[in-house]
């Protein structure tokens, strides 16, 4: 079984270099490792990635409609369902009819939901740290000036 630059057969194999994509392949697996990372921090408060992200924008904009948090968060209209449901069931928001369209359903975080604003800045602070460690801030400078270029190159090609 190939092995991958932590030596765990488990990981995603490094693509040998001459299939080519290599830079592409390492971010997918910095992706998935960030991806991993952050749901284990996020267990803690009993939430689920991407779950925060909706209780984000709710802390940031106050009650959404379904609809524009669909259109804010860029996911599936059947992911956000899932992820409100989710939310809804573990008693981090409500849903009900908006006042002004009652055909709209109206999105809120509730005061559990709320609860939880200072233990998430408290897990994407770790996330970051635990990113970042061992490098310097002139290294984080370029490598967030790099990250921007890519997502620049990604998203307006």
């Amino acid at each position: 079984m190939p092995r991958t630059p932590s030596g765990n057969p488990d990981d995603t194999p490094t693509p040998p270099v001459d299939a080519g994509g290599e830079i592409s392949h390492t971010i997918s697996r910095v992706a998935r490792a960030h991806r991993v990372a952050a749901g284990q921090l996020l267990r803690r408060l009993g939430l689920y990635p991407g779950q925060e992200l909706l209780l984000m924008r709710l802390w940031e904009s106050g009650p959404q409609r379904q609809s524009a948090l669909i259109k804010e968060l860029d996911l599936d209209p059947s992911t956000v369902t899932r992820m409100v449901q989710r939310l809804e069931q573990a008693g981090f928001v409500t849903r009900g009819a908006d006042p002004g369209d009652r055909r709209a359903v109206l999105v809120t975080a509730t005061e559990a939901g709320e609860a939880l604003r200072e233990g998430v800045g408290r897990m994407w602070q770790e996330l970051e740290e635990r990113t970042l460690a061992g490098l310097g801030g002139d290294e984080r400078a370029h490598l967030a000036r790099l990250l921007a270029a890519l997502e620049h190159n990604l998203t307006t090609g």
